[in-house]
């Protein structure tokens, strides 16, 4: 797991734990054991146990995690997806970080996984964006994949993509095109364009993928028989679950979402914790600055 990732998880912990678990603290022991599951309220595809795991982890290392129904499974309602046996206030201080994780990236995997059903037996990728929820983003496009959809660029640093501004500073796709070329080390160059006129214009300039935003499906279907054999071609803007097969019959290879990960509504879990047992011995040293904080 990248640190970052840990590190986002940290400051998570910290967030809500602050400098002390009040509640638990009042009437709950530090070496009071439990069981708690994870229970599916609703119908969604599980992703994102590694990150939830990862929190108990961080938060004490003594927790055991079991995990009954792993990421890309189909949850229903009423399944227990994972158990967690540990202190009771390991269990009840992390509770709300592992679940933010888990129905956050759940509910992306289970949009992601309803667009991607939509285009069944077309040949075009669901592709997501970087409109992801900052800090989030390697987790949200983790969670993407799990649903069944591809990647885009996780950032600026990783391809080439000319959009409107770039445009508008270059003063021309063309402009823009010829000096990605000349300067590039990778190996593909994307152009946004708004119009076939702009697309002729990319095409004529060398780019390898263009990305049609906002356009009508005629146009679409137009551009598709005009970059044929030249480039690849992107739909992206005001793609819905209603429309996406109708732009995937086009003949785009790729369509952008972006609502996959800013507009995805997040899967209902919850946890229980279970009747506890009597306390048991430690088997190994727990991470003491998080102990501290409730109340050890």
């Amino acid at each position: 797991m990248p640190l970052h990732v840990t590190n986002v998880i940290r400051l998570a912990l910290d967030e809500d734990v602050g400098q002390c678990d009040i509640t638990t603290t009042l009437f709950i022991p530090e070496d009071h054991i439990s069981k708690a599951l994870l229970v599916a309220k609703g119908s969604f595809i599980v992703a994102g146990m590694p990150f939830a795991r990862e929190a108990f982890d961080i938060f004490d290392g003594e927790t055991e995690y079991q995990v009954l129904c792993g990421d890309g499974s189909k949850a229903k309602k009423g399944d227990i997806i994972a158990e967690i046996s540990g202190r009771t206030r390991t269990l009840l201080a992390c509770e709300r970080v592992a679940l933010n994780i888990l129905q956050r990236l759940s509910g992306i995997a289970t949009l992601t996984n309803d667009f991607v059903a939509r285009v069944k037996n077309l040949d075009v990728k669901i592709l997501d964006t970087r409109k992801t929820t900052p800090g989030l983003r390697f987790m949200e496009k983790y969670a993407v994949r799990v649903g069944g959809g591809v990647n885009h660029r996780f950032g600026l640093y990783d391809g080439i993509l000319i959009k409107d501004n770039h445009i508008v500073a270059a003063g021309s796709i063309t402009n823009a095109v010829k000096a990605a070329k000349k300067a590039s080390y990778l190996s593909k160059i994307e152009v946004e364009v708004e119009n076939l006129k702009d697309l002729q214009e990319a095409l004529k300039a060398g780019a390898d993928i263009v990305m049609l935003d906002n356009m009508s499906l005629e146009d679409m279907k137009n551009a598709t028989r005009i970059a044929k054999g030249k480039a690849l071609i992107e739909a992206s803007g005001n793609v819905t679950i209603d429309n996406v097969r109708a732009v995937a019959s086009t003949g785009v290879h790729f369509i952008s979402i972006g609502a996959l990960t800013h507009s995805a509504p997040a899967a209902d879990i919850s946890m229980k914790i279970l009747g506890a047992s009597s306390p048991r011995g430690v088997k190994k040293k727990a991470n003491a600055s998080y102990l501290n904080r409730v109340g050890r």
